[in-house]
């Protein structure tokens, strides 16, 4: 019998950064980089990066909750976004790269909710990153899924280039995770 598996959607900005950190993460499964959260169906890369389209680039975590749970997930997000920022992630800028929780049911509503109230307190952080209803997810095209293992060198440049990881050091010190 397959392991039962589950899902959760993520959103931090880039979504080649996102995909790294999560698949490192041991219980998950595949990571996939998609667009959730706007109107048009089956965006294109064109149609989101615009910032017209109303969706966000988001990442779909596939996970087996036997061996890594919500909360966990969360643990990762967080330090590997800048939840103060309302306005996009690092160098992209725009609606399309804002930071936000996707949740299922209320069970991962409450475990977000409480998760970003204990990063707030503990932190001293005003957080930004929204917590919504789950939408249709859409994947990205191919050239997208995977990109921080097929151009190693550009996906660093970028990262670099971007600001991320001298931010995320910034905000989390030790706690960065790449």
């Amino acid at each position: 019998m397959a392991a039962q598996t589950k899902e959760a959607v993520f959103a931090g900005g880039c979504f080649w950064c996102l995909e790294g950190p999560f698949d490192a993460l041991p219980g998950v499964l595949e990571t996939e980089a998609g667009y959730t959260g706007g109107q048009i169906p089956n965006p294109t890369y064109e149609q989101v990066s615009s910032g017209t389209s109303g969706h966000i680039e988001a990442m779909r975590v596939k996970y087996d909750p036997e061996l890594v749970d919500f909360g966990k997930l969360l643990d990762v997000f967080w330090r590997n976004i800048d939840p103060t920022d309302a306005g996009g992630q690092f160098c992209d800028r725009g609606p399309q790269y804002r930071s936000a929780v996707f949740f299922a049911d209320e069970a991962e509503e409450s475990a977000a909710r409480a998760s970003k109230a204990q990063l707030e307190e503990a932190r001293g952080f005003k957080i930004a990153t929204e917590i919504l209803p789950r939408a249709e997810f859409y994947a990205a095209e191919e050239y997208h899924q995977d990109y921080y293992k097929k151009n190693p060198l550009r996906y660093h440049f970028y990262r670099q280039g971007c600001g991320r990881d001298q931010r995320l050091r910034q905000l989390w010190g030790a706690e960065a995770k790449k």
